[in-house]
């Protein structure tokens, strides 16, 4: 830059060339400086068409302006607004303060934009070109802007603060040479973070990063299928809410909002695996219409997430696992399409004090989610489904839950006690169905009646026997410890003998089963 002109005194350097001159007077007049030629193909900063000098300035002269800037004019404040513009070498904003406004729309950056340690107002970076942005522990008392920009090696906004809300929508942001896209671990937003319909090619790193309201990748594309994870956000905390949920397309959709019925929308995808563990999110984290392509190596893993509510509601993975082991949910709001099968789902430890099925959730469809949870037995998502259920006055499935946990354990036990527990599940299923055990005892007491009848049966000792009855001395066969009289009486030979003896086995094991049953249901109770 020339000696003796500059910013003190308002005029231009005598070196500006003639787009960096009007550049100059656009700043201190705050007004737009728009260099784009109306047509939209030649405009489009993404596109392969050439801009010439006419359009083009130094990004040494742009931090000029930012850092060390002319006075604006009377009665005007000084900012940057940049449409159109080309802006050669690198713009290297490197642990400044920028106090005035910046914004550049359509704009096309020939370097990278480096703002690590920077310190702005509000920075708003919209529809621009940008090999990468370089924001490590930047600050912006205000927003950060960087919609519909295209990102050839990363976004870097490690450790980043921004003051109110960081905008992503529409953006789209290849990896940079450590494979990932955006670099945002223990990045602190004020508001919101919006990244809907981001195009992330790459790992999305949000590790750590708290988020002052919630965040919205909805209508997101996360492309990371040859790595392990496009989402990585352990640790991450959020205010309010996570959507990773459709967005409507078209002139009438409307940012963070619902779409409306009739409206184009695009889903939320994630091709790669998705990381929350140990998150904390104040409202809900929300899956509903989400669509999840995964490797057999990926997860969608919620360890430990704490929320309010977790909506499970997107398309069930073809490949992959769910993992919620240990997490803590208030409301579990889902559908049974929406869940993996065997083998490909992990509950231990998850607790849910609410379901809200979204659509028929029948309970043996409920019973086949809880099987799912292990390949071997463990008998925590039986006891909590049967808890939920037994608090919303469901006692009756309840009960068949704890039955069908019963039948799980049974298959994980040796042969013996495995015989002993189809007697318990053919006899009063566990305790469950205690009625089953008078329907077998009158069972028996009829078959044995008939049968006795017909029986060969001396007395003992001649005239020290009461009167015989078949159906009394049935009945004492089969009561254990009670004695009706009968039983001690006659002499029963060959098969009869055989017979009674059966039926005294039998009576042992209903008075058994119905024993161990009623010890289950006081420990239940």
């Amino acid at each position: 830059m020339a000696e003796g002109a500059g910013p003190r005194d308002g005029e231009p350097p005598e070196d500006l060339t003639a787009a960096e001159a009007g550049m100059w007077q656009a700043f201190r007049n705050g007004s737009v400086y728009d260099l784009s030629s109306g047509d939209a193909l030649v405009d489009d900063p993404h596109g392969g068409h050439p801009w010439g000098p006419e359009r083009t300035v130094r990004a040494r002269v742009v931090c000029w302006l930012l850092l060390d800037g002319p006075p604006a004019l009377a009665g005007r404040v000084s900012s940057l607004k940049l449409v159109g513009v080309r802006i050669s070498g690198p713009l290297d904003l490197a642990g400044g303060t920028v106090v005035p406004y910046v914004e550049m729309r359509g704009c096309r950056f020939e370097r990278d934009v480096l703002l690590p340690e920077a310190r702005f107002t509000t920075m708003r970076l919209v529809d621009c070109s940008i090999p990468r942005l370089e924001a490590a522990r930047l600050h912006t008392e205000g927003d950060l802007h960087l919609p519909r920009c295209r990102f050839l090696g990363g976004i870097r906004l490690t450790d980043a603060r921004i003051g109110t809300d960081l905008l992503l929508n529409q953006a789209v942001v290849h990896r940079d040479r450590s494979g990932r896209s955006i670099a945002g671990d223990g990045m602190s937003v004020g508001q919101d973070l919006q990244a809907e319909m981001l195009e992330s090619y790459g790992e999305l790193s949000l590790r750590g990063a708290t988020i002052g309201v919630s965040l919205s990748l909805r209508g997101a594309r996360l492309v990371n299928p040859r790595a392990r994870l496009a989402l990585n956000a352990p640790q991450l905390t959020v205010e309010r809410s996570l959507y990773l949920t459709p967005a409507g397309v078209g002139s009438q959709a409307r940012s963070g909002m619902t779409p409306a019925r009739g409206t184009r929308v695009q889903r939320f995808e994630c091709e790669g695996g998705i990381r929350l563990d140990d998150g904390r999110f104040g409202d809900a984290v929300d899956f509903e219409g989400a669509e999840f392509t995964l490797t057999d190596e990926q997860e969608l893993t919620l360890r430990r997430v704490q929320t309010p509510e977790l909506r499970f509601l997107g398309q069930r993975p073809a490949r992959g696992r769910v993992v919620l082991s240990g997490a803590r949910v208030v409301n579990l709001m889902d559908r049974a399409d929406s869940w993996p099968g065997p083998g490909r789902l992990h509950m231990g430890g998850f607790t849910y004090e609410n379901l809200v099925p979204r659509g028929p959730f029948p309970l043996a469809l409920r019973l086949r989610w809880v099987d799912a949870a292990s390949a071997e037995y463990t008998p925590e998502p039986y006891e909590r489904l049967a808890a939920v259920l037994r608090e919303s006055g469901a006692d009756e499935d309840a009960r068949e839950v704890l039955l069908a946990k019963q039948r799980r354990r049974r298959e994980s036990l040796p042969l013996a006690a495995k015989l002993w527990g189809y007697a318990q599940d053919w006899t009063v299923a566990y305790g469950y169905r205690p009625g089953r055990a008078a329907v077998w005892m009158a069972m028996l007491w009829a078959a044995g009646s008939l049968a006795f009848a017909r029986a060969d049966h001396p007395p003992l000792k001649a005239g020290e026997h009461p009167d015989w009855n078949p159906a009394l001395f049935a009945l004492d066969l089969l009561l254990p410890v009670i004695d009706l009289g009968q039983a001690g009486f006659w002499q029963m030979r060959g098969g009869w003998q055989w017979l009674s003896a059966a039926f005294i086995l039998l009576g042992w094991i209903l008075a058994t089963t119905v024993a161990a049953g009623a010890t289950r249901t006081l420990r239940r109770t």
